[in-house]
């Protein structure tokens, strides 16, 4: 697989609560450091081995969240060792039925060999925005016509539906400056 297939994957066992398929994105013991600057939702600091990933990411957080879209703002190349790029993901939660929207950072190290897979991911959540349910298809809407699950900064912040939003576009608008600088 490609570092472009992994991610993918990631987000089909993520997005979809299919915690089977990390055994295609991470290696047996690899490393989630989740940093978190939000106090919207909470993680482990630090989880190793993909059962714990899997428990994290994919089988807590669906018990929580369903309706999951979350996108890259970037793409690997295909022979990358390492990626880092913005994400955003937008969901609901089941038992409020609030909208939620969070954006952030990842930083992928992969594992060459006969298989590629991550060994370390580090994930990094800037903001959560908690919305009231009256906003759910809205916000819905506005996921479901981004390009799932590539997109850009600059079609996020062009379609945002909701001034509440408006944090997300100054992240991931100062990052893409910050980006197109280097």
């Amino acid at each position: 697989m490609s570092p472009e297939q992994v991610l993918r994957t990631y987000f089909h066992a993520k997005d979809e609560n299919r915690p089977f398929l990390l055994a295609d994105v991470f290696s047996p013991d690899a490393q989630l450091e989740i940093r978190n600057r939000s106090d919207q939702i909470s993680f482990p600091a630090t989880t190793i081995g993909l059962e714990g990933i899997a428990d994290a990411l994919v089988r807590r957080f669906n018990q929580a969240y369903e309706n999951i879209y979350s996108f890259y703002m970037d793409r690997p190349g295909p022979n990358d060792e390492s990626f880092s790029c913005d994400w955003l993901v937008g969901m609901t939660d089941k038992e409020s039925r609030s909208v939620r929207v969070r954006c952030g950072h990842y930083d992928w190290t992969f594992r060459s060999g006969p298989d590629l897979l991550a060994t370390r991911l580090i994930l990094t959540i800037e903001t959560m925005i908690v919305l009231g349910a009256s906003r759910t298809a809205s916000v819905m809407g506005w996921l479901k016509q981004l390009a799932y699950p590539w997109s850009s900064a600059a079609e996020v912040i062009r379609t945002l539906p909701l001034g509440e939003l408006g944090v997300v576009s100054e992240y991931l608008g100062h990052r893409g400056m910050r980006t197109n600088r280097a």
